[in-house]
């Protein structure tokens, strides 16, 4: 492991964090993992769940950890987009109209039950998240730094439901689901005091400027070339499979990439392995795909992890040392010059490689 005392301290921070919402929203810690790895990723998520598993109370747990500010939209089919986005409405004192942000202006925004709107509002909303402003009488307004959006949307066999065009399903790097707690769970749920009265008690846990630091570190994670081949391997298999009318965009493959370079920070580690590309492979891929037939969700995850058995697994053995020797290849190259044009001795080198 080459991650700083500092670095490490700043995760176990985090891991703290991830416990802390799961003695609250109970039994879905790995649900919650995967959800701080896409804001690390800097990413955005999708649930499909049915109402009343957890999904608002995760987000505010989450929202309060972090010291963030949060709100939440219900969505439904008369809202219109200047009632997410805001709108501008004259100044008596200034002469000229003055614009009024909108719920979408907060850090971690719950979109709840995005697939009840219009597609017009739908819109709206994703491509404020693609683009990280909004535009409205000429002029662009800069979403808040971080800016997070949690949406849930109803299984698409609910009634009234609008789904989601594939080109905007793809501006999700993850979808993800809670899903009923088991039986064991939700006893432990009733015998717990209301989390509701225990979310007001919450301190956050990490400054804004740590979670900037974290995701900084995801996105220097040092990635194998063999492992980069792999992503792209488990891509082409999903465009070449004869049940699946649209596999995988290379964007796609980014995003896979992104989620496991957070996940392996979230591991302690500053190198990438396949375990953290199969434990996010589905996530990202279950919303991208688009079968000829009409799956559940189990079934899709069931046809993906037949895609990735397709592909060899890149052997971990080297991968990390790879990462090490490439740390002291830069290392001999700094010293090699001190020694040139420092006049430093062997010695001196020696020392510095060590100390490096």
């Amino acid at each position: 492991m080459t991650l700083t005392k500092q670095q490490q301290q700043t995760i176990d921070q985090l891991h703290e964090l991830i416990d802390t919402v799961d003695h609250i929203v109970i039994g879905k810690k790995e649900t919650t993992r995967l959800t701080i790895a896409a804001m690390l990723a800097g990413g955005h998520v999708l649930f499909e769940d049915i109402p009343g598993v957890g999904k608002t109370l995760l987000v505010k747990t989450i929202a309060r950890l972090l010291g963030i500010d949060f709100s939440r939209i219900q969505f439904t089919p008369d809202l219109i987009p200047s009632d997410i986005i805001g709108f501008s409405v004259p100044s008596a004192e200034e002469h000229h109209f003055v614009f009024k942000k909108g719920p979408l202006f907060s850090s971690l925004l719950l979109a709840d039950e995005i697939n009840r709107t219009s597609p017009r509002t739908q819109a709206a909303l994703l491509e404020a998240m693609s683009e990280g402003h909004v535009t409205l009488d000429d002029k662009t307004h800069e979403l808040p730094d971080p800016f997070f959006v949690l949406a849930t949307q109803n299984p698409i066999d609910y009634e009234g439901t609008y789904p989601l065009p594939e080109a905007q399903l793809d501006r999700f790097l993850m979808q993800l689901s809670l899903g009923y707690p088991s039986p064991q769970q939700e006893v432990q749920m009733l015998l717990t005091e209301d989390p509701q009265e225990t979310l007001t008690e919450l301190r956050p846990l990490l400054q804004l400027a740590d979670f900037a630091a974290l995701k900084k570190w995801a996105n220097a994670v040092y990635v194998h070339p063999d492992l980069a081949t792999y992503i792209v391997d488990l891509g082409q298999h999903t465009r070449k499979d004869a049940a699946i009318r649209l596999g995988i965009s290379p964007r796609g493959n980014r995003a896979c990439l992104a989620a496991a370079k957070a996940y392996a920070l979230l591991e302690k580690r500053d190198y990438l392995l396949p375990d953290d590309i199969l434990a996010v492979v589905s996530v990202v891929y279950r919303h991208r795909l688009l079968f000829y037939k009409n799956l559940s969700a189990e079934q899709k995850d069931r046809s993906i992890h037949q895609l990735i058995q397709q592909s060899a697994v890149p052997v971990k053995r080297g991968l990390k040392n790879d990462a090490l020797s490439k740390k002291l290849c830069s290392a001999c190259c700094l010293c090699r010059h001190f020694i040139l044009h420092h006049n430093i001795s062997q010695h001196g080198f020696v020392v510095f490689i060590l100390f490096y």
